[in-house]
C-alpha cells in the first residue's frame, strides 16, 4: 500500500477543530494521516463561552471534541505536546516531547496569546491572565483563599467577561481601562455610557481613561496588594487579571523565516497559504490579505474552510471577514455589526437611547437608505436581523427599527423580509435559503452547522424554519405532553403500552415507543399513579423499561461508571449520629465525598453492585433517597432563621423541612429546587429556585419561577404575607399546575415565560381559582403525600428489584474493572485512561 500523505495540524483550539471536521466533511481524513500537536492538556474547547464556567458549565461540558469523532477519522491528537521546530527543508515538525513526524502540508492554527502590558510588579504572586481553561482554574483556587478584591486591566470584551467571572467569585471588582469608555472597539460614546451604567449599577467598578503604572506587591516576588494608576491614584486589590487584549501567536513562524506582519501574524493569501506554499496558517495567528488579523471565531472558522478546500483541490478564498459580535457581558447584551463607527462617506445615524432602562441603539445609514451598521447596548434581539440586512434597504423606515415595542414601533421585523442570501449564520456562513431547506434545528445544526457556533443566531433560525402544525411530543404521538397528561388522567390509563395502543401514531401503535416518549409518559404515570392505580416504584414492571439512565440504578451515573448516593437531608438539618453514619459509610466504601450548594452530602463513586449494601446502612440509620437522580424535587435549601439568627423573623428550617418532606418524590417535567429564607437578606438564595419562600413579618412571600444555571432567572413574586397554611396550599396548586400543563424537560421558569398569559394567568388559576380547578389540583397533591414511600427502602425489601444492580448478568458479584480511582486531597477521583487514538496512542499527560 502506497504511503497516505501526511497533514499536520499545529494548535488544537476551535479554529483547529473546525479545521479537522472540514477535513473529515470532504473525505480526506480518509485519504491522509492527519496529526494534530496541542499545547493545552485538553482537547478544543468552547473559549467564547469560557466565562460560563463560573455559572456552573465544566470543562467537559465546553468541550468541542468528540473523542468517538477522533477515534473515527484516525485522527492521531497529541495533548500537551506543542510543536516546537520546523524544518522546512525536510518538512519535518518536531514537538516538546521529541516527537518528529514529516509532512506534507503543514497548517498553523496557534491563535494568540494574551498582551500583559511592560509594568512594574505584573509577574506579582495574584496577577493572571484570562485565556485557557487552566487560567480560569488557577484563578479560581487563588481567590479562594488569597483575595476578597480583584482588578481587571482592560475594559474589552475579554476584559468584561474577566470581571464577570472574579465577581462571580465573591470578590469586589474593579475594571481599569486606558480608552474612555468600555468596548472601545465594539461601541461609541453613547453604548459606552449605557454599558457602563448597568455594569456600574451591578456593583462594579469602572475606571476608564487611566492606565497601569505599576503592580505593587510586598517585597520582591511578594503578593499583590494594589495597583498604581496613571492619574496618580493607588486601587487596593488582591488579584490582577490582565486582559488588556491579544496578539497572534507567530513565534513558530518566525523561526520557521515565514513572512509576518509589520505588526505580528503570519502573512498568508487568499487561500490562507503561507510565504511556503506548503505551510497554511488560520484562525487568530495569521494575517489575511487585508492586512487584518481577525480575533473573531468566525473568520477563523472560514479561514479553516478555506485550507481544507485548497487541500481537497476546491475553489475558495478568504479575503476578510465580517467582524460583527453578540454577546452578553454581566448580564448586558452588547452588539454591533456592519460599519458600527460611521466610517463611510455620507452616512448617518438613527440613535434611540433610554438611560433608565440601560437601552442604546443606533444604526449607519448610507446616503441611499442601505443599512450600513449599528451597535445595540441592553436589548439586542434585533440583532439577527439587522445584521443579515446589512447592505440592502430595509422595508421599514430606521427610526421604526429602533424604537421598543409600545413606542411606536411596528410589529417586529420577521424573517420574510430577509432575502435568500442573507447570512443567517456568520460563524459558518450560512445563508438563508441553505437554512430554509431543513425542517428542524436539529436537522440545521447537523448538516450545515448553522447555530453550533456563537449561539446567537439560533432565535432567528427557528423563525425560518416551517412552522409544523404538528405539535405532537415525537413520532410516536401527534399530542403534547400536557395532553398526554389528561388523556392519562381522565381515562386512568396506568401503562405505556396501553397508551401508545389507544393514542399513539398510526405507525407507532403496538411498538416500542422512543426514547423521547417513553420518559415522558413514565414521568407522567408516577405523577398520577395514586390516582389512575398505577405502580408507583419507577423499578416496577413495565415503569423500569419507561426510565432514564439514572432511574434504571436509582443513582446518578458518573462520568467513569461508577454511580454517586445521595440521601435525602432535609432543610440540610442533620444530626450528629446521621453525620457519623455517613462517615462510616464514605469511608468503609472508599467514596468521595463533597457537600453540595443544596445543602447535601453526596458520596461519589460507588460501583452498581455496592449501591444496594451502601443505602441498606443509610437506610437503616434513617435515611431516605434524595431523588437526584430523578426529574423530582431535589433539595428545599433553608438559611438558619429565627431560632438563631438575629435577624430571621420566622422559623425557615422548620418551613423548610416541611416543604421537603411534603414534596419528595413528586415526579415533574423536569428537577425541581426550592429554598426557604428567614428574612429579606435572603441568605437561602430562594429566588434563584422554582418555588422559594421569603418571610416577612407577617408570614410568608412565594416567588416561583426562578432558575440559576448558565440562563438565570430571577423568581417572580406570586403572593406574600401567606400563613403557613395558604403557603403550602398554594404551592401545592402552583406544582401540580405545572406538572399538568409544561412541556417534557421544561423548568418552571421556561414555562413561566412560554405559557400564554405568563405569571398572570398561572396566578390568576392558583391564588384566584380562574379555572376551577383549584380543589383538583390539591386533590392531587393529596394522593401524592398519602402515598409516597421511599424508593431506596422499598427496592431494598424486594429480591427482584435487587437483582439489576450488577455489572455483569453472568457474573454477579465481579465489579467493572474499568471503574478506577487514583487519590486526590486524601480522597479518590476518576482514574480515567487515556486514549488510543488513531494508529498512535495518545502522547503527553492529561493534568488534573
Amino acid at each position: 500500500m502506497p504511503t497516505m500523505p501526511t497533514l499536520v495540524l499545529v494548535g488544537h483550539g476551535m479554529v483547529g477543530q473546525r479545521f479537522l471536521e472540514a477535513l473529515a466533511e470532504r473525505g480526506l481524513t480518509d485519504t491522509h494521516r492527519v496529526v494534530v500537536l496541542c499545547e493545552e492538556p485538553r482537547p478544543a474547547y468552547d473559549r467564547v463561552r469560557l466565562t460560563s464556567y463560573f455559572s456552573g458549565r465544566t470543562p467537559d461540558e465546553l468541550s468541542l471534541t468528540d473523542a468517538e469523532f477522533i477515534a473515527r477519522h484516525g485522527i492521531e491528537l497529541h495533548l500537551g505536546d506543542p510543536a516546537e521546530h520546523v524544518d522546512r527543508a525536510t518538512r519535518t515538525v518536531t514537538a516538546r516531547s521529541g516527537l518528529q513526524v514529516t509532512y506534507d502540508a503543514l497548517v498553523l492554527a496557534t491563535g494568540s496569546y494574551p498582551f500583559v502590558p511592560p509594568v512594574p510588579g505584573k509577574d506579582a504572586t495574584g496577577c493572571f491572565v484570562y485565556r485557557t481553561i487552566e487560567d480560569l482554574l488557577a484563578i479560581e483556587e487563588y481567590a479562594k483563599e488569597h483575595a476578597t478584591t480583584g482588578a481587571v486591566v482592560g475594559g474589552g470584551l475579554l476584559g468584561l467577561e474577566a470581571a464577570g467571572a472574579l465577581r462571580g467569585l465573591g470578590l469586589d471588582t474593579h475594571v481599569v481601562e486606558f480608552a474612555p469608555r468600555l468596548m472601545p472597539v465594539q461601541v461609541d460614546e453613547g453604548g459606552g455610557a449605557a454599558l457602563l451604567r448597568t455594569i456600574t449599577g451591578l456593583g462594579l467598578s469602572v475606571h476608564t481613561g487611566v492606565g497601569t503604572q505599576e503592580i505593587v506587591a510586598d517585597g520582591e516576588g511578594g503578593a499583590v496588594r494594589a495597583m498604581k494608576l496613571s492619574d496618580g491614584s493607588e486601587l487596593a486589590t488582591d488579584l490582577v487579571v490582565f486582559s488588556a487584549g491579544v496578539r497572534p501567536r507567530d513565534q513558530l513562524a518566525r523561526d520557521m523565516g515565514l513572512a509576518v506582519g509589520e505588526r505580528g501574524g503570519i502573512a498568508v493569501d487568499e487561500r490562507c497559504r503561507t510565504s511556503d506554499p506548503a505551510v497554511y496558517a488560520i484562525g487568530e495567528c495569521a494575517q489575511a490579505v487585508d492586512g487584518r488579523v481577525y480575533g473573531l471565531v468566525a473568520p477563523g472558522y472560514e479561514m479553516a474552510q478555506t485550507v481544507a478546500a485548497a487541500l481537497a483541490s476546491e475553489d475558495g478564498e478568504f479575503t476578510g471577514a465580517d467582524l460583527s459580535t453578540k454577546l452578553k457581558l454581566l448580564g448586558v447584551d452588547v452588539a454591533s455589526f456592519g460599519d458600527a463607527h460611521g466610517a463611510a462617506d455620507g452616512c448617518l445615524d438613527v440613535v434611540y437611547s433610554d438611560s433608565r432602562s440601560g437601552t442604546y441603539k443606533k444604526l449607519v445609514v448610507g446616503p441611499e437608505g442601505e443599512l450600513l451598521g449599528g451597535i445595540l447596548v441592553g436589548d439586542a434581539d434585533a440583532y439577527a436581523t439587522l445584521r443579515a440586512l446589512t447592505g440592502s434597504v430595509p422595508p421599514l423606515a430606521p427610526e421604526q427599527l429602533v424604537l421598543p415595542a409600545g413606542a411606536g414601533a411596528p410589529v417586529a421585523l420577521g424573517p420574510e423580509a430577509l432575502p435568500g442570501d442573507a447570512v443567517i449564520c456568520s460563524c459558518h456562513n450560512v445563508t438563508k435559503e441553505v437554512i430554509q431547506t431543513q425542517a428542524t434545528l436539529p436537522e440545521v445544526k447537523k448538516c450545515t452547522k448553522a447555530g453550533t457556533g456563537c449561539g446567537s443566531c439560533v432565535k432567528l433560525i427557528g423563525r425560518l424554519l416551517p412552522q409544523s402544525g404538528d405539535k405532537g411530543l415525537c413520532g410516536c404521538f401527534p399530542h403534547t405532553r400536557a395532553e398526554l397528561y389528561e388523556i392519562v388522567r381522565v381515562k386512568r390509563i396506568a401503562s405505556y403500552a396501553d397508551l401508545l395502543d389507544a393514542h399513539g401514531r398510526d405507525g407507532a401503535r403496538g411498538g416500542e415507543g422512543c426514547e423521547v416518549c417513553k420518559p415522558a409518559v413514565g414521568s407522567i404515570i408516577a405523577s398520577l399513579a395514586p390516582t389512575i392505580g398505577a405502580e408507583g416504584h419507577v423499578l416496577d414492571g413495565e415503569q423500569a423499561a419507561l426510565q432514564d439512565t439514572n432511574d434504571h440504578f436509582l443513582a446518578n451515573l458518573q462520568k467513569n461508571g461508577s454511580y454517586s448516593v445521595v440521601p435525602r437531608i432535609p432543610g440540610g438539618e442533620v444530626t450528629p449520629e446521621k453525620l457519623i453514619v455517613i462517615g462510616e459509610v464514605a469511608r468503609d466504601f472508599g467514596l468521595y465525598t463533597k457537600i453540595t450548594g443544596g445543602q447535601r452530602i453526596d458520596l461519589f463513586g460507588a460501583r452498581v453492585e455496592q449501591l444496594p449494601l451502601i443505602w441498606a446502612r443509610l437506610v437503616d440509620a434513617g435515611f431516605e433517597s434524595g431523588h437526584a437522580y430523578g426529574k423530582a424535587l431535589r433539595t428545599v435549601k433553608s438559611c438558619v432563621g429565627q431560632t438563631w439568627c438575629r435577624y430571621g423573623v420566622q422559623d425557615s428550617v422548620r418551613m423548610a423541612i416541611g416543604l421537603e418532606l411534603r414534596y419528595r418524590g413528586l415526579r415533574a417535567p423536569h428537577k425541581l429546587k426550592s429554598a426557604v429564607s428567614g428574612c429579606g437578606r435572603e441568605c437561602a438564595e430562594a429566588q434563584s429556585k422554582d418555588f422559594g419562600v421569603i418571610a416577612t413579618a407577617n408570614g410568608w412571600n412565594l416567588y416561583v419561577g426562578g432558575n440559576g444555571g448558565a440562563t438565570p432567572r430571577h423568581a417572580d413574586l406570586l403572593a406574600q404575607d401567606l400563613s403557613d397554611a395558604e403557603l403550602v396550599r398554594l404551592i401545592d396548586r402552583f406544582l401540580m399546575f405545572y406538572i399538568r400543563t409544561a412541556d417534557r424537560l421544561e423548568r418552571t421558569a421556561s414555562w413561566l415565560e412560554r405559557i400564554e398569559g405568563g405569571l398572570g394567568h398561572v396566578r390568576d388559576v392558583v391564588v384566584h381559582d380562574s379555572l376551577g380547578l383549584c380543589d383538583e389540583l390539591e386533590a392531587l397533591m393529596a394522593d401524592h403525600v398519602a402515598h409516597y414511600r421511599d424508593e431506596w427502602a422499598d427496592t431494598l425489601d424486594d429480591p427482584e428489584r435487587l437483582e439489576r444492580f450488577v455489572s455483569f448478568v453472568n457474573a454477579p458479584d465481579a465489579p467493572d474493572p474499568l471503574v478506577r480511582f487514583v487519590p486526590e486531597r486524601d480522597q479518590i477521583k476518576p482514574d480515567l485512561p487515556l486514549l488510543s487514538i488513531g494508529s498512535r496512542p495518545l502522547e503527553g499527560s492529561l493534568t488534573s
